[in-house]
């Protein structure tokens, strides 16, 4: 008889699971189990090409029933697992099935934190496909929309209601928001690109309140401030789906633990991707979470590899890199920034809306990379985080590409 392997989580990490067994040879049943009745679409467009209605859902679906045919891979659409016997290798979803498997791979991913303030309706989260589609019709029923979360989705939320012609304001506790993540004065230049593209922006003060309801809902800040907004949108970060794996043994905290090679802590056939993984990063030595598409991707094809190759895994050691579509910018970002202790700029002069910056860490050793409508220089840079430690490397590199643009 041969293998099994479940899949929990049917977004793009568990279909590129799926995928990446067959493509390196795993001849085993393989089965996907969804909570949602949709057939696995991407997520990255519900904030952008999706919400302002460039593309429809046949252009963010992961795969197609014919791809699941010739593939053959079940897909249960519409079944929330609800634990998990370890022991005797069994899924147990919501209306009281069991599914065996042999190997687990648990890709359940995150949701929206919820809006702690209370509003009659109008008030939306973004995160699952029926998100997108309830704020795209309330989008285009409104004039006005306040944002509230200053991170990546607020922004591209708020870039894609600003090209609807809405009036925006956006707010976030923190001074600079996305300075957390790129630093102070990479951050500037976004609070920047905010105005320029006439969205107000309410930074270093948060919410206390939203009242009233949809068409007339009032944001009441910290700072005594009142905003006026036909709708709200509320991006405040995201929980690891891992409730349903409380009574399971395993280790969670987080996300599910994982070792290196994206094993959950203890077990040998149960494995963890995407989101909801936090796993030990060889290179960086210690745990981490990422909640970012390529992630989720390349994970998928380390633990695929691994499931096949059970005696001889290989560890998930990867550059971390993630991009943002905001307004007229292109946002690249590679390695780690977050912890850096010394951020340079480059700029193309030729072109204002074109720049890089170059990050080094404690240590003083190249350590990440952000381009804004760069591509070409996000590529060069981005190999040298593999095998650089001289942040001087990509400056020089950077500097003699900015007279040949």
């Amino acid at each position: 008889m041969g293998s099994k392997t479940v899949i929990v989580g049917g977004s793009v990490g568990g279909i590129r699971a799926a995928q990446a067994l067959r493509s390196q040879g795993f001849a085993g049943e393989i089965a996907v189990i969804d909570a949602e009745p949709h057939v696995p679409y991407d997520k990255p467009p519900l904030s952008k090409g999706f919400l302002n209605g460039a593309i429809g859902f046949d252009r963010i679906q992961l795969i197609s029933e014919k791809e699941l045919n010739d593939s053959e891979v079940s897909l249960l659409l519409g079944q929330r697992a609800v634990g998990i016997d370890v022991s005797g290798k069994m899924v147990l979803l919501e209306g009281g099935q069991r599914i065996s498997y042999d190997d687990l791979v648990i890709a359940t991913g995150v949701r929206a934190r919820p809006s702690p303030w209370n509003a009659a309706d109008g008030v939306h989260l973004l995160r699952t496909l029926d998100d997108a589609q309830s704020l795209k019709r309330d989008l285009l029923e409104s004039s006005s929309v306040v944002v509230v979360g200053g991170g990546f989705i607020g922004a591209e939320v708020a870039a894609t209601a600003s090209k609807l012609g809405l009036l925006v304001s956006i707010v976030d506790p923190l001074a600079v928001p996305i300075g957390r993540i790129l630093g102070d004065e990479v951050g500037e230049r976004f609070i920047g690109l905010h105005h320029a593209n006439g969205v107000s922006t309410h930074f270093g003060t948060g919410v206390e309140s939203i009242s009233g309801s949809r068409g007339n809902l009032v944001v009441r800040l910290t700072n005594g401030v009142h905003l006026s907004g036909d709708i709200v949108v509320v991006g405040i970060g995201a929980i690891p789906n891992v409730e349903w794996l409380a009574s399971s043994g395993l280790v969670l905290d987080n996300g599910v633990v994982c070792d290196e090679f994206s094993r959950a802590v203890g077990q040998a056939n149960i494995y963890g991707l995407g989101d909801v993984a936090r796993w030990h990063h060889p290179g960086l030595r210690r745990l981490v979470r990422v909640e970012h598409w390529t992630n989720a991707v390349e994970q998928a094809a380390c633990v695929a590899r691994n499931i096949v190759n059970p005696s001889n895994p290989v560890s998930y050691s990867p550059v971390p890199y993630v991009w943002s579509d905001q307004y007229d910018w292109k946002i690249q970002i590679a390695g780690e920034t977050s912890d850096a202790s010394r951020c340079t700029l480059v700029e193309d002069h030729a072109n204002l809306n074109r720049f890089a910056a170059v990050y080094a860490d404690g240590a003083g050793f190249y350590s990440g990379i952000v381009t804004v409508n760069w591509p070409r220089a996000m590529i060069q840079c981005r190999k040298l985080l593999e095998t650089e430690k001289d942040p001087a490397a990509p400056l020089e590199l950077l500097r003699q590409m900015v007279p040949a643009i």
